[in-house]
């Protein structure tokens, strides 16, 4: 599910949709879930300046208040409707629709927001790829990637 469940912006047809995927799951099956962190458009507007703007300062706070994402202007910068998570919210979806064993991951980690990569060793044993596994250890700051991975089994 990469990338369905961040367009259901409902509860109910969010878990309608795992629920669903954990029935045509094999026992012991595995599911990957995408999500948009719920502070992706926070750290977003800060980069690439959109920020300053109040309309768009707006949009920020209806995410964090309930991530929630709307974009009422049609600005394509603006994303479109979307339902953003935390960690926590997408791990709890899962287990509530009957998976387990989640694993989270953030996508980008914080490389996402580096404004060039140009001089940045980008080999595996670089010194970008063994920041970026340590963030990942680290689950207070998953939501610093602007994509979340979950993959559960099915119970």
């Amino acid at each position: 599910m990469l990338g369905p469940l961040y367009h259901l912006t409902e509860l109910s047809d969010r878990a309608l949709a795992l629920r669903e995927a954990n029935r045509v799951l094999k026992p012991g099956g595995l599911l990957f879930v995408a999500a948009i962190s719920k502070h992706a458009s926070l750290f977003d507007g800060y980069f690439r300046g959109m920020i300053s703007d109040p309309v768009f300062q707006g949009i920020v706070e209806q995410d964090l208040l309930d991530g929630q994402h709307r974009n009422p202007t049609g600005h394509p910068q603006y994303f479109t409707t979307t339902k953003f998570h935390t960690a926590a919210e997408l791990a709890s979806e899962l287990s509530g629709a009957g998976f387990a064993d989640e694993k989270l991951f953030g996508v980008e980690g914080f490389s996402w927001l580096l404004p060039t990569l140009d001089d940045v060793d980008l080999s595996p044993s670089g010194l970008l790829m063994r920041h970026l596994e340590a963030v990942e250890r680290e689950e207070s700051i998953l939501g610093m990637s602007a994509h979340l991975l979950a993959v559960a089994k099915k119970a």
